[in-house]
């Protein structure tokens, strides 16, 4: 049988003033909080799994507090990754204004282009209600909560309709999301958190420069190969037979290989110190040791003044690659050649020393050695949050924190990046560019711990498992 026609189950009058009542009363007992909509720009496309996403708008709406029985001893978990908190909370919010103040914003984050973005997703009718996975940040606590569940039917259709959202919040886990609300309390508050690692960069560079010495007669001046060999896992041990006569110094090399086509092989063999008192009647032996491979052949020549060594009177620092290395040449003669080195750095962007493909011959006066300039340097200042990109590696990263340290006293004061990224590295000597700031700096080093991570002891947690007792390996009594 149909309902009494003149009883009515619920006027729109009826449920205006229930719902005008629910406002007000979440305005009097409740509390402000922020509400984060999360925009989705990248999802798996089997599972639908989120694989980028950022927060970069916040509304204010009032909340009540339903319970807060999540918060207690049972929500802190210990696990091998360290200390767990899965305290939850359960939020009313009113329909009418997150419908009123909140929706028509999120009507344009559907599928398309939003904010220099492309999303991979639709909202169909979700805009019209909280999102799992959105954020709420808690003020009274500091804190942020994520939307596990949205129940939007309790109570039951009350005079013929549905006031409140109960929300269902568990306390956020950070995931390296970008969090850029342009609020302060809650930027802030996710600021050293998720996986942030220190970049060091150089703030202030300078051009090396070395001083050259001529040896004497019976140098090794080149080693050139005839065959670069196969099948080399890492470069060989290069021996240099000492010289036939007693009371000289021994030539020493170093192999330097490549690889083309999956196979390495060598590619060139550079001298680190040419010796002296080599004759060639008496030729050295040149054995290769090691490394895996075989079948590597080479030809040498003994040269006279030609150049030993070369003192780093300055180290210079700041080098994104290796300088070219500038020799001035000999006076003209017959057989004389300008000495070919490449420079070696160290992961501070100082040069080390000089490995020669030839040390040059004829030299009658010491000859000047040069590096070539430092064209980059310090620019800048990076923004917090904006992105970063490593020109030769690609990698991208969150700026988290920036220091220069203004230290006239100190040579290259030290230049601190903290970023937070989700994988590769940086290669120290490449440029990092800010991409609206457009800083641009050398790395001097990378680190890929996790400095602001308290329980970042997985290591050490393994090597104390590794002391425990497991059954299911084997019986440590023995076997009977």
């Amino acid at each position: 049988m149909p309902l009494n026609s003149y009883f009515l189950q619920g006027s729109k009058n009826e449920q205006f003033l229930v719902q005008d009542l629910i406002n007000e009363q979440l305005g009097i007992y409740g509390v402000e909080v922020y509400y984060l909509p999360r925009k989705i720009f990248k999802t798996d496309n089997i599972i639908r799994e989120v694989q980028s996403s950022k927060f970069d708008d916040s509304f204010l709406i009032e909340a009540y507090v339903n319970n807060y029985e999540g918060y207690n001893p049972g929500a802190d978990l210990m696990t091998k990754f360290g200390l767990r908190l899965t305290n939850e909370i359960s939020l009313t919010i009113s329909r009418e204004r997150f419908e009123d103040f909140i929706s028509p914003f999120l009507e344009g984050m559907s599928s398309g282009i939003k904010d220099g973005y492309i999303t991979d997703y639709t909202f169909e009718d979700v805009v019209t209600r909280p999102k799992e996975g959105d954020l709420i940040y808690f003020p009274l606590g500091e804190r942020l909560f994520e939307l596990k569940r949205v129940e939007s039917e309790k109570p039951f259709y009350q005079l013929g309709r549905n006031y409140v959202y109960e929300l269902s919040c568990e306390l956020y886990e950070y995931e390296n999301e970008l969090i850029d609300t342009t609020i302060n309390e809650i930027d802030s508050s996710m600021e050293d958190e998720g996986y942030t690692t220190t970049v060091q960069l150089v703030g202030s560079a300078t051009t090396a420069n070395g001083v050259a010495s001529i040896g004497s007669t019976g140098m090794i001046g080149f080693i050139d190969l005839i065959d670069d060999g196969s099948g080399y896992k890492s470069a060989p041990l290069v021996q240099i037979s000492p010289p036939h006569h007693a009371g000289f110094t021994t030539a020493t090399a170093v192999a330097i290989t490549t690889s083309i086509g999956g196979v390495k092989s060598i590619k060139e063999i550079r001298l680190t110190n040419p010796g002296n008192g080599y004759d060639e009647n008496y030729p050295p032996m040149i054995v290769f040791s090691g490394g895996g491979g075989a079948g590597v052949a080479v030809t040498f020549g003994i040269v006279s003044a030609g150049i030993s060594t070369v003192a780093i009177a300055q180290s210079g620092f700041g080098y994104a690659e290796p300088p070219t290395v500038i020799v001035t040449e000999p006076p003209t003669g017959v057989g004389n050649t300008v000495g070919v080195a490449v420079a070696i750095l160290n992961e501070n962007t100082n040069i080390i020393a000089l490995q020669w493909n030839n040390v040059g011959s004829g030299y009658t006066e010491a000859p000047t050695v040069s590096f070539s300039g430092i064209t980059t340097t310090g620019i800048g200042t990076f923004f917090y949050n904006e992105e970063v990109t490593g020109q030769i590696s690609g990698v991208k990263a969150r700026v988290r924190d920036f220091k220069i340290r203004n230290d006239i006293s100190v040579i290259n004061p030290p230049v601190e990046l903290k970023v937070s990224l989700n994988s590769g590295a940086f290669y120290p000597g490449e440029t990092i560019v800010g991409g609206i700031s457009t800083a641009t700096y050398i790395v001097k080093s990378y680190s890929s711990d996790s400095v602001d991570d308290t329980y970042d002891s997985n290591a050490e947690i393994e090597l104390e498992a590794d002391n425990l007792l497991d059954f299911t390996e084997g019986n440590p009594f023995g076997d009977f």
